[in-house]
Order: structure tokens, then sequence, then C-alpha cells
């Protein structure tokens, strides 16, 4: 006889199962709408491409893109996605995108699917006559691995082509563009919170700290809110590396913690605005497990409490397992009713970006990492970024008499 326990068992038996099964099913579906966008902003690319080729160049006469998307509508009934608007956003894509696109192969290539070929685009009787045809000027070419290190190129073709086209018209330099291209597929926005992302000027600018606020906060306002109340590394010029280790060389958190607190005007200063300290070693305690969060703040301009937990390490991926916890025995049972949920920061000596983004896109708390630096081991060029405090008062104090 099956007693209830046994019942209870294959119950959560086949949860798991169901679990195991949708995790397969939908790393499949992921898989297959890239492949699916890969393939079609490579044949947006190389339309693009001749359409700018011909165009540009006074090969074909005016109104020339209206009449041949009126002719592949009638060619291929139901065609969508084709008419003149969408066809010049193609000669954009192309056109914004080929400066930056490398001429050497790659064993990564992404290739024009050979279906774009079977279509006969170039027996298309074009306007003025012309016999040029797509294969004699080499347009449905390869699109090429981009030159340098700034555009990761899984992540460019992982981008829809109307996020790519809202991109290109809000935002003109190739450092932004990039950011937003980056922004794009590890967050997995959607078209209108890229528009919101993109409205804010200064998103891109300050928007360093690799963090998950855009998928754990619904506010797409709030969201980027939260983005610039953040810096993405921290000068901590007021901590003596000397006191720090004075008694062993190895990593020493709590006297970390201690100097901290000993100096947490300056640390504010260099945190953010808007910041109010609420203690150190902030103890928090669900069912029988009691937890101290490092430093705890609450953030008037947020309107939420902040967990920062410190490291005086390299970031790893558990780090942020401690701090999901910190933030849910937060939001059940400090936070109050009208304040927003509770935001994570680890601060860390060390950190790989790519890492963090990987490690923290699939918690639901809202997280992000910021590395932290004393003024010994500062690099050189942050120390020529940023002026130290008594030179900022200096500055401040000739402008105040300049006034």
């Amino acid at each position: 006889m099956t007693s209830i326990q046994d019942i209870h068992t294959f119950d959560m038996q086949y949860a798991a199962a169901v679990q195991t099964i949708k995790a397969a099913i939908q790393r499949s579906q992921a898989r297959a709408i890239q492949t699916v966008n890969r393939e079609m902003l490579s044949l947006y690319y190389g339309i693009g491409r001749y359409i700018s080729e011909n165009s540009r160049r006074g090969f074909w006469g005016t109104g020339a893109i209206k009449q041949i998307s009126e002719q592949l509508q009638k060619e291929m009934p139901g065609l969508k996605g084709f008419g003149e608007s969408m066809l010049k956003r193609m000669r954009t894509f192309y056109e914004e995108w080929s400066p930056y696109i490398n001429r050497y192969p790659a064993g990564t290539d992404l290739r024009l699917s050979s279906s774009l070929q079977d279509n006969r685009l170039d027996s298309i009787q074009y306007p003025m006559g012309t016999e040029l045809r797509i294969d004699e000027y080499e347009m449905l070419s390869e699109i090429r691995q981009p030159m340098g290190d700034e555009l990761n190129w899984s992540e460019f073709v992982q981008v829809p082509f109307s996020h790519h086209i809202l991109i290109l018209r809000k935002r003109e330099s190739f450092e932004e563009r990039s950011f937003f291209i980056h922004e794009c597929a590890v967050q997995r926005w959607t078209k209108y919170q890229l528009e919101d992302y993109l409205n804010d000027k200064n998103f891109s600018s300050r928007a360093n700290l690799p963090n998950n606020f855009s998928s754990a906060i619904s506010d797409t306002k709030l969201a980027i809110k939260t983005a610039k109340a953040f810096k993405n590394e921290l000068l901590l010029d007021f901590i003596n590396v000397d006191d720090l280790y004075e008694e062993t060389e190895d990593r020493n958190e709590p006297m970390l913690n201690s100097l901290i607190v000993d100096n947490i005007k300056q640390f504010i200063e260099r945190f953010g605005q808007g910041f109010l300290f609420m203690g150190p070693q902030y103890r928090v305690k669900i069912g029988e497990e009691e937890k101290f969060i490092d430093l705890l703040f609450f953030n008037r301009i947020l309107n939420c409490l902040v967990a920062v937990e410190l490291k005086d390490a390299r970031f790893q991926p558990s780090h942020l397992g401690q701090l999901a916890f910190y933030l849910t025995a937060l939001d059940e049972t400090v936070r109050q009713p009208h304040e927003n949920p509770s935001v994570g920061i680890v601060l860390c000596r060390e950190m790989d970006k790519t890492v963090v983004e990987v490690a923290i896109r699939d918690y639901t708390k809202p997280m992000g990492v910021a590395r932290f630096h004393l003024g010994k081991d500062a690099p050189e060029d942050f120390n020529r970024v940023f002026p130290d405090f008594n030179e900022l008062n200096c500055i401040m104090y000739d402008a105040d008499k300049e006034q």
C-alpha cells in the first residue's frame, strides 16, 4: 500500500522531472531563436548592402526602392517585412555597421543563407533597366567578424533587428552602440525596455556596474535609476593599507569593515548620493538561521534598503547566493510596505565582468557587483581621472571664488 510519504516523494520527483524537461525545452527554444535571428540579420545585411551600392551610387532612379518593394509583394504574395521603409532600414543597418566589419575570414563567420540566392533577386526587373547583378558586385557577401574587442560578435547576432535599428537611431557613437548591443544581449531587454533606456541620455555613460536590475526590477524607470545610483569602482583612499594588513598579509574582511565604518562619511561620499547608514554587521534572521550583513544602508532616492557584502578577494558566483539570502531576509523582516524591494551590492577586490554577468542573470533579487581600490593599489589611470579629496576641495573653492 502506497503511503502518503511515498505519494509526496513521487510528486517531488515528478516536479523535478517537469523542471528538467522545461529547462531543456527553453534552452532549445533559445538556441532556435538565436539561429533564426543570425540568419535574418545576415539576410538584412546582404540586402542592405545591395540596396546601398545601387541607390547611393546613382544606378537606380528616384523611387526605385518603393518600386522594388511593390514588385516583391506581387511576386511573393503574403510576404511581410519588405516594405519600402523596411528596405531602407536594411540599408541603414549595412551602412552604419559596415565600417566596423572585418574583411578577413574567421572560423565563426556568419554566412548568408543560400535560400536568399534561390529567390533569384538578381532576376527582378529593376527601374532604369539596369543590368547590374548581385553576384557581380558580391553584394550578398558574408558578414565578417567585427574589428577589435569592443563589439562581441556572439552578442551582436543575438540582438533582434528592431533593437538594432532603435540603437542606430538613438545613438551615434560606436562606443554607445556597442554598450547597448551588449546590454540587450545580456539583459534580454524587450523593445520597449530598450527604448526607455535609450531615452535616458546618461544611462550608457553611468551604468557600468555589472547588474541584473533591468530583469529583477519590473519598473523600468526605477531600474534605470538604480543602475545610475551605483559606481562600477570605488576608490577607498581613506584606508591605510598598512593598518589593514598590520598583523597579517592575508585578506582581512572584518578589519576592512571596521575601517570603512570608522570613515563612513568618506565611504558614502564615494558610494553615491542619498545613502543613509543603518549599521555594520546588521543582524537578520529567517527561521533558525541568523546572518549578519556587512554594511546596511537606506537610499532615499531609490526608497529601498541596500545591503553591501564586502569581499577582500576576487568575485566568486557563490557570493551572489549569500547576498540573495540577505535580501530575502530584509524584504521579509525589515522592509516597510511603502518601500521598494531591497538591493544588494557585492563590493570585491577583483572581478571578471563576464563571469559576473553570467552568474547574476538568473537571480530574481536585484544585485550588482563593484570593485574597490585602496589608495596604494589603485590603478595609475584611476588616480589620473579622479582627483583626491583635498584636490577636489581646492577645485570647488576656486570655482566659488570665480562666481
